[in-house]
C-alpha cells in the first residue's frame, strides 16, 4: 500500500499562528475531517483518548495526578479532550503556571457531554481553530488563481481555467471533502461519506449527551434537513416534513433537541444573516440558513449518486450551494473573515456576504453556471449592492458570481467577478 502523502490544511497556518499567541489551542470540528492528523503534524507529545486504553489512565491521572498526565514535550497534543471535561480547567491552570506559548493542542469532534466539570471560560489562556472538511485548494482539486484576499486588496483583474465538468462537480459534491475519501477508487470515495451518515445516525447521536435517539427518526430529521439545506426553514417546517413519514407524536422541542445535538457534533452549521446599514427602511430577515457541514452528508441522507444528482438540476443546485459555502467557509478563516447570508422583506438575496474583521466585506452569489444565470445573478447583486448605505460601510469590496462550470474566471462589464469554483483559494 503507498504511503499517504499529508494535504497541507489551511487550519496548518492558523493553528500555528495561534500557538505563537495563547498557551492552548483547541481544534474542533466534525469527526473523520483531518483534525488529528493536522494537530499531529506540529505536537511533540500525545494522549489519543481515542484509544480505550489511554482514556482509561488518563481518566485516573487527571483524578489523582494531573501534572503527570499533562507533562511532556510541548506542544501536548489532547485527541477527543471532550472525553475528559475536567481536562480544560487543569490544562488552563498548568497554563497559567508555566506563563508560556504553545504548551498544549486540543482536538474535539463533539462538545463536552457535562460542563460541570469546567469552572472556567478559557479566555486569554485559550484559542480555537475550527476545521471542516477539505476545500477543493485543500485537496487540490482547484488552482488557486483567484484569491480572495487578492481580491481584497483590490487585485481585480483575475484570469483562471477550469477544467472541471459538471460530472466532476457532481462526483465531488458527493464524494464531499472528507480526507480518507481521496486517492481512492471512485466506489469507495463514494462510500466514506455513506460510512460517516450511518456513524452520525447509529453511535454519535448518542454519544454527544448520553440520550438515546430513536434512529428512524433520526434518519428522517436528517433527510428533512437534506431536503430544506441552503432555506430559512423554521422547526415547526421541519416538523411538518418528518411527520409527512413518522405517524407516532412529534413535538417541536424534540426536533430542536435533535438539531441540536447535530449541531454539538459539528454536522451541521447553520449560516447567520448579515445585517446592514441601507438606504431604505427595508426589512432584514435574520433567520439563520440550515446547511451540513459538508454537502456528501445531504447526499448520503437522500441516498442519492452522482448520475441520479445530474438528473435532478434544481437538487444538485442546492448542494453545489452548499459546497460553495463549505469552501468559502473554509477561506474565510484563512481571511479572519466571517460567511454571512442576506434576505430581506422585498426577497431580494445574497447567498453569501464574507465580512473582514475590519467591516470590509464581498457579496457572492451561487449558480451551476449558463450566461443568463450568470447575468441574472449578477443583476442581483448590483441591486443588493446600491441598497447599502455606502456612507456607513462603504462599497463592497468586490462583487462575484461563484460557478460550478466555466471555462475560466473573468469580469462582466459591470464590474462583477465570475469565478468558477475550481479556480478559488483563501
Amino acid at each position: 500500500m503507498a504511503e499517504k502523502i499529508y494535504k497541507k490544511r489551511i487550519a496548518d497556518q492558523l493553528l500555528a499562528e495561534r500557538l505563537e499567541e495563547v498557551g492552548a489551542v483547541l481544534v474542533e470540528g466534525p469527526k473523520w475531517c483531518g483534525k488529528t492528523t493536522t494537530a499531529l503534524q506540529q505536537s511533540n507529545s500525545k494522549v489519543m483518548l481515542a484509544n480505550p486504553e489511554e482514556l482509561q489512565k488518563s481518566k485516573i491521572l487527571i483524578a489523582t495526578d494531573a501534572s503527570r498526565l499533562l507533562s511532556g514535550e510541548t506542544p501536548k497534543l489532547f485527541d477527543e479532550w471532550q472525553t475528559i471535561p475536567e481536562l480544560w480547567d487543569n490544562i488552563r491552570y498548568e497554563v497559567d503556571s508555566r506563563n508560556a506559548e504553545g504548551q498544549f493542542i486540543l482536538t474535539g469532534s463533539a462538545v463536552p457531554i457535562t460542563s460541570d466539570k469546567i469552572v472556567h471560560s478559557g479566555t486569554g489562556r485559550f484559542a480555537w481553530v475550527t476545521m471542516r472538511p477539505m476545500s477543493l485548494w485543500e485537496s487540490e482539486e482547484s488552482t488557486g488563481e483567484v484569491s480572495l484576499q487578492a481580491l481584497f486588496d483590490g487585485q481585480l483583474q483575475i484570469q483562471g481555467e477550469n477544467t472541471h465538468t459538471l460530472e466532476d462537480i457532481a462526483f465531488m459534491l458527493c464524494r464531499g471533502g472528507w480526507p480518507s475519501s481521496l486517492n481512492r477508487s471512485p466506489r469507495a470515495a463514494l462510500r466514506v461519506a455513506r460510512d460517516y451518515y450511518d456513524a452520525v445516525v447509529k453511535t454519535d447521536f448518542i454519544r454527544v449527551d448520553g440520550t438515546l435517539r430513536n434512529q428512524t427518526r433520526s434518519r428522517m430529521l436528517l433527510r428533512s434537513l437534506a431536503r430544506l439545506q441552503g432555506t430559512q426553514t423554521a422547526i415547526s417546517v421541519i416538523r411538518q416534513d418528518m411527520l409527512a413519514n413518522d405517524e407516532s407524536s412529534l413535538a417541536e422541542n424534540t426536533v430542536a433537541s435533535y438539531i441540536e445535538a447535530l449541531r454539538n457534533i459539528f454536522v451541521v452549521e447553520d449560516m447567520p444573516a448579515w445585517s446592514t446599514n441601507l438606504r431604505s427602511k427595508t426589512v432584514i430577515r435574520t433567520s439563520p440558513t440550515r446547511y451540513f457541514v459538508d454537502p456528501s452528508i445531504a447526499v448520503a441522507a437522500l441516498g442519492i449518486t452522482p448520475a441520479e444528482l445530474l438528473d435532478d438540476m434544481q437538487t444538485f443546485g442546492f448542494l453545489f450551494e452548499a459546497m460553495a459555502i463549505r469552501d468559502l467557509r473554509v477561506y474565510a478563516d484563512a481571511l479572519d473573515a466571517k460567511v454571512y447570508h442576506y434576505r430581506d422583506k422585498d426577497e431580494l438575496e445574497c447567498d453569501a456576504v464574507i465580512e473582514l474583521r475590519n467591516g470590509r466585506y464581498a457579496l457572492v452569489e451561487i449558480k451551476i453556471g449558463g450566461m443568463v444565470n450568470i447575468l441574472t445573478a449578477a443583476k442581483q447583486l448590483q441591486k443588493l449592492a446600491k441598497k447599502i448605505n455606502t456612507d456607513r460601510v462603504g462599497e463592497p469590496a468586490f462583487c462575484m458570481v461563484l460557478t460550478a462550470v466555466g471555462d475560466e474566471a473573468y469580469q462582466l462589464e459591470d464590474g462583477t467577478l465570475v469565478v468558477p469554483i475550481g479556480c478559488l483559494k483563501h
